[in-house]
């Protein structure tokens, strides 16, 4: 089920809006809460823009749109297409709402009144087991999930152990693309030297003979 959520600014990591949650979630959550502040210190500008990432019996999601991140920590066994559907909702209303001013805040919390359709929407996607009980509308709700096959995932150990980051994965294919480009043409270079070295003498051979059928008939 959907746990806990915050809305940040990408560039600076300042806290624009969050779920109130009870005692007991902040008690429960108080670890994965300070590992989602790592998860905004480790976002830049190249940050992949959907991610996952689990930490023990819980997976924190987060989706980028417009310089704010938006994160949701779940049970590890809630479906990452609602997950993400959730955080889409929420990203929607956001921008509608608050996108003008994200820039200009200087306050952390200055959106509190985006928690109400927080709230609301969190009913809407709290439990799986329950989502029957909101009738069409969540069924029309699965009909228009997306496909989160191409979502990376991640683990937490990776982030706190290893100092992974965040950053796309298209830097390693433009990488490749790169050495390709450049194992092409060194193979071209190399054909065209060993096209040289075979041709060459025969070319030498007809040039002479050539010189001399000028020479005699001039």
């Amino acid at each position: 089920m959907v746990k806990s959520t915050i809305v940040v600014r990408a560039s600076d990591a300042l806290p624009l809006a969050a779920t109130v949650d009870d005692e007991q979630t902040e008690t429960t959550l108080q670890e994965h809460k300070q590992q989602a502040k790592l998860i905004f210190r480790r976002i830049t500008g190249n940050a992949e823009p959907r991610c996952s990432i689990e930490s023990g019996q819980y997976t924190l999601h987060y989706l980028i749109a417009d310089n704010v991140v938006y994160l949701v920590i779940t049970d590890k066994s809630y479906p990452r297409k609602l997950a993400f559907s959730y955080l889409d909702e929420l990203s929607k209303e956001f921008a509608t709402s608050y996108g003008a001013k994200v820039e200009a805040v200087r306050k952390p919390y200055a959106f509190v009144g985006f928690d109400t359709f927080m709230s609301k929407t969190t009913r809407l996607y709290q439990d799986t087991r329950t989502a029957g009980a909101n009738g069409g509308a969540m069924d029309k709700l699965n009909d228009e999930l997306q496909d989160v096959t191409r979502i990376m995932t991640k683990n937490m150990e990776e982030l706190l152990w290893r100092g992974d980051s965040l950053d796309r994965m298209s830097h390693l294919s433009t990488s490749l693309r790169s050495e390709s480009e450049k194992y092409r043409k060194a193979a071209r270079n190399i054909n065209i030297q060993a096209m040289l070295r075979q041709y060459a003498p025969i070319g030498g051979v007809l040039f002479i003979i050539i010189l001399l059928i000028w020479w005699r008939f001039s």
